[in-house]
């Protein structure tokens, strides 16, 4: 799939779905509200898609892959919080990214309700870990991430029950839980599943 077809699908995209039903993962009501970006960088070689690791150091959600994103401060919307969040924890300059769509709502076990906003990215840009919320910084060609082998399911025993979530791994980085969901998301849109 190449570029064109990409962004004509996602703008073309059906509404997102903004009151996601309650997750496997949640105790009750999101109470709080984030925005993430999910950044598509547009490479000369193909889309990229930018994530973050959280650093280890991290009280919730230490060492995993994240999307650029956080909390909706006062008076901000849900892209002006993405886009800010995704300056302080990567170095993304705002004025480099086009918002494209807006994907489903996703309801995180942490009481997050998060907004994702898909943008396009366009290079040059020096993405820089902050090196307090995120160690380190990388790209994952969307080509891999659309391959279906490169997708399972895995589960665990929480809260006593089951729970099943989504995984991509590409080298040393394991994507799971909201982000998976979230690229999962992206993925059905981009094959008309959704």
């Amino acid at each position: 799939m190449n570029r064109d077809d990409v962004l004509a699908i996602l703008r073309a995209m059906p509404e997102p779905r903004l009151d996601a039903p309650l997750s496997d993962w949640e105790d009750g009501p999101a109470e709080r509200r984030a925005a993430v970006l999910v950044p598509l960088v547009d490479r000369a070689d193909g889309l990229t898609v930018i994530f973050g690791e959280r650093s280890k150091s991290l009280r919730r959600h230490a060492g995993e892959v994240s999307f650029p994103g956080g909390r909706i401060e006062h008076g901000e919307d849900e892209i002006s919080a993405a886009l800010r969040e995704a300056h302080e924890e990567v170095s993304l300059d705002p004025a480099r990214v086009e918002i494209i769509c807006r994907l489903d709502t996703h309801r995180a076990g942490s009481g997050y309700a998060m907004a994702p906003h898909v943008g396009l990215v366009t290079p040059p840009i020096d993405l820089v870990p902050d090196g307090t919320e995120i160690e380190e910084v990388f790209e994952v060609p969307l080509v891999f991430l659309l391959e279906p082998g490169n997708h399972r399911r895995e589960s665990l025993h929480w809260r006593g029950a089951e729970r099943w979530y989504s995984v991509f791994e590409y080298g040393p980085h394991y994507i799971w839980g909201a982000t998976a969901t979230v690229l999962v998301n992206l993925l059905e849109v981009l094959r008309k599943e959704r």
